[in-house]
């Protein structure tokens, strides 16, 4: 294979930012041989020489409504991450090219209504194939994925059982919401508003697990007070994504949370917690912020697994860049080269990045993307 790693629309904001971190962490050659892709080969090039990738980093041009052109490139590499979003208006030649060729995928998409046409669409065809596709790689939901994942692991090591029930809490947040996710969130509402139909589908908790469905899920939207850490939470944006996230990864990997698990999340809203995205003058796709807003973001998460006779555990996660470019694209980026350079025993097919990489993934956000993970009760 030519290629181990292409890096698609990495002329764009946080395309380029993937970029970024992989010419200074790996170069060019040894263990991992990557290119740039995207529609405009001289962008590219601009792209490449800013960010002091090599020279001799392979740019690659093909556009996301080309599909011989994607059909080409994916043909040339082990693995394709892909920023090109809104997915549901850009996402759908590219993820089937890599389902048909047996190439594995990743990419940021926090779209349910697309996730959902995804699953049915490419599952059983990248199953035959053996591509791995991995949506959600970013800061939505890999930190959330995580933080259930290994709150259930310390469950078992301690107690012997998982918990019935895990809350998520947003304790901390500092960062803009990125201009891909304003956008994919626009198209989402543009899409529901064209089709009524749709919106059960961005409701339901289940959406993403064809064939199963466990019981009723804690309404996040209410505010209320948490009993366990004694102050009021509310709803959290990126809730209708996560929670259907994790729910996959748990049917995924055969429901060792239980097939009656519950998960909660939301956002602490005591007065003076930042815990809440700035939404106001959201940029455009292709812009962002400064270094320095960049490396001033961060976030601080808690899932917390509850017993029914009182014994609980509690994982925090911590990121330390703003949540929707500085730390997304180490993210992303670690998460690709996990995929492709870790020995996983996994078939094909639609999967979550949590799932399908598990305690290897942690390791490599701990050691390379600025993630750490704690165990506090």
């Amino acid at each position: 294979m030519e290629f181990d790693l292409i890096v698609y629309g990495a002329s764009g904001y946080t395309g380029r930012l993937v970029a970024e971190h992989l010419a200074r962490n790996y170069g060019q050659g040894g263990d991992v041989r990557w290119a740039m892709a995207g529609r405009d080969a001289e962008k590219l090039a601009a792209v490449r020489d800013e960010i002091g990738a090599p020279p001799e980093t392979a740019l690659l041009t093909a556009a996301a409504d080309d599909p011989q052109a994607l059909a080409a490139m994916v043909r040339r590499t082990r693995a394709v991450l892909t920023t090109v979003g809104p997915y549901q208006l850009y996402g759908d030649a590219l993820i089937a090219a890599c389902a048909a060729a047996g190439t594995d995928y990743l990419d940021l998409c926090g779209e349910p209504l697309w996730l959902a046409r995804t699953v049915v669409a490419h599952h059983e065809t990248a199953r035959a194939s053996g591509a791995r596709l991995c949506h959600a790689s970013g800061f939505d939901s890999i930190p959330f994925e995580l933080g259930v994942y290994l709150c259930q692991s310390e469950a078992r090591a301690r107690f012997g059982a998982p918990a019935p029930r895990v809350n998520g809490r947003v304790r901390a947040i500092r960062g803009g919401l990125s201009g891909g996710t304003a956008a994919s969130g626009g198209a989402t509402i543009a899409a529901i508003q064209a089709d009524r139909a749709l919106l059960p589908v961005m409701l339901d908790p289940f959406a993403l697990t064809p064939g199963f469905r466990g019981p009723p899920q804690p309404n996040g939207q209410t505010v209320e007070v948490d009993p366990d850490l004694g102050l009021e939470v509310g709803p959290f944006m990126m809730a209708p994504i996560n929670t259907k996230i994790v729910h996959r990864s748990n049917l995924l990997m055969g429901h060792p949370y239980g097939a009656g698990f519950l998960y909660d999340e939301r956002a602490i809203v005591a007065e003076g917690a930042k815990t809440e995205f700035d939404l106001v003058g959201a940029p455009k796709p292709g812009e962002g912020p400064s270094a320095a807003e960049r490396d001033a973001g961060f976030y601080d998460l808690a899932f917390t697994g509850l017993f029914d006779d009182g014994r609980k555990v509690r994982i925090g996660v911590h990121g330390d860049r703003d949540p929707g470019y500085g730390s997304t694209s180490k993210i992303v980026a670690e998460a690709a080269l996990c995929l492709i350079l870790e020995p996983l025993d996994i078939p094909g097919g639609v999967w979550t990045p949590g799932a399908a990489m598990r305690e290897r993934l942690v390791a490599r956000l701990a050691a390379k993307a600025g993630l750490r993970f704690d165990v506090e009760a």
